[in-house]
């Protein structure tokens, strides 16, 4: 996932015998075999490759995930999109790697036009593209990662614990002091504002930002955060939007979404859908959604 992830448990008493971090990796392990984009033959890798309009067999976790970028795509306005491949790849995020200078607009139509969630269509156990679009799920599969790994701990016997992955957290029971998991909201390097901690008692985390990866073309600072409604990068003002859910996945996924809609209609969907949210913008400004303001009142 090119990222790092880290936990902390509370140990039961009685661990497995060979440690956690094989429950861990066993648990990314399954994830990159069958949502990772870089990997070639994993399974959605096989599934943007097969000929368009034939059914292939898709894993139930994959489906999941599908389903549930799907319905956030929808839920608002577009701004989120899991066949989005195609313009990942065009600006130089995906598999293909970096790009020298900015696409012309006819590539960015071309992208486009390949294109959309609605391009997915699923029966039972398996799916097709009716268009030549490409699954991409990294605006949602790192929290469902984060949920997987959380649920595979608790599997193995831990009912206390915090599980990180790039940044995003899910937490579950108490500390040893019967403290909850304690977790800074992630700022944008250069703003000054006040840390915001919230307490993760059976509750996630994700921050979706444009500071990490970006592409810079004369003077311009591109995040990575694709329009898919545009097929062009935020220039929103949106450096960084934080979602705090009851599960990961949905956080990710709507973190990327406001990231998407910016300060006025992303403070709406997030009111609308009773998202607990915080968006920052490139001057400074924080904003609170009401759902968020009551869970720190």
């Amino acid at each position: 996932m090119g990222t790092s992830w880290s936990a902390k448990i509370v140990d039961p008493a009685a661990p497995p015998a060979d440690g956690w971090s094989p429950v861990v990796d066993a648990a990314l392990d399954r994830i990159i075999v069958e949502m990772s984009q870089w990997v070639a033959d994993s399974t959605l890798s096989r599934f943007n490759r097969a000929p368009v309009g034939s059914w292939q067999d898709m894993p139930a976790d994959l489906r999941r995930v599908v389903d549930a970028g799907r319905a956030i795509g929808q839920a608002s306005g577009g701004a989120f999109d899991i066949a989005g491949g195609a313009l990942a790849d065009l600006w130089g995020f995906g598999p293909p790697g970096a790009r020298r200078g900015l696409p012309a607009d006819a590539d960015v139509a071309a992208a486009l036009a390949r294109s959309g969630g609605d391009a997915i269509e699923s029966m039972g156990d398996r799916a097709r593209r009716t268009r030549d679009v490409a699954l991409d799920l990294s605006g949602i599969a790192k929290g469902f990662a984060v949920d997987a790994v959380a649920a595979a701990l608790a599997g193995a016997g831990a009912s206390d614990l915090l599980v990180e992955i790039g940044g995003e957290f899910a937490g579950r029971g108490i500390r040893p002091d019967g403290q909850p998991w304690w977790v800074d909201l992630e700022t944008p390097p250069g703003i000054s504002i006040a840390p915001l901690r919230i307490a993760l008692h059976g509750l996630a985390v994700a921050t979706s930002g444009d500071y990490r990866r970006f592409v810079a073309h004369e003077g311009r600072r591109l995040g990575h955060t694709i329009d898919p409604r545009t097929g062009r990068p935020i220039e929103n003002g949106v450096v960084s939007a934080s979602v705090i859910a009851g599960d990961c996945m949905t956080a990710d996924g709507w973190a990327t979404a406001l990231t998407v809609l910016g300060v006025d209609a992303g403070m709406a969907a997030a009111e609308r859908q009773g998202l607990a949210a915080r968006l920052v913008t490139r001057d400074g400004r924080e904003y609170l959604s009401p759902a968020l303001v009551a869970m720190l009142g």
